[in-house]
């Protein structure tokens, strides 16, 4: 016969826990993702998609270490989301010497849905200062472009 006791530790050792950063960056990033999520909604895209697409806008072709350390993914997640928009033909893989190294590029389809996308973009960037502020938190000054 076997006899199993729940044991669990006193609450008041994970008292701390209630203001772990981890967590609470972890809760508002989830709130920042829906937010810009909502307004990507309808669009075909998104809001990480976007990301990939707008980096690669400023930065060119990228290998897929380099775009990892742009946009602080681990390349697993970074090659299951260049996948997808690669499918879609928003980007490709460059030739290049070392059969290793896939650097990535944005199509002309690609370029034209992140410029479709940026009016998205930047209605939920000048709205997410609220959400922010509920975790504490808040945006960049605003930066104009001319």
């Amino acid at each position: 016969m076997r006899v199993y006791t729940c044991m669990r530790a006193p609450a008041g050792s994970f008292e701390a826990c209630q203001t772990c950063a981890c967590s609470a960056l972890r809760r508002a990033s989830r709130a920042v993702t829906q937010h810009y999520e909502k307004h990507f909604r309808g669009s075909g895209l998104r809001a990480t998609q976007f990301t990939i697409l707008a980096t690669l806008t400023q930065t060119g072709p990228l290998s897929i270490s380099d775009l990892s350390d742009q946009l602080g993914l681990d390349r697993t997640t970074l090659s299951r989301n260049l996948r997808l928009i690669e499918d879609r033909g928003w980007i490709t893989a460059l030739g290049h010497d070392d059969q290793r190294v896939r650097k990535m590029t944005l199509t002309s389809k690609g370029m034209k849905k992140a410029s479709a996308a940026l009016a998205l973009w930047r209605r939920a960037d000048a709205s997410v200062e609220p959400i922010l502020r509920r975790f504490g938190l808040r945006s960049r000054p605003m930066v104009r472009a001319n």
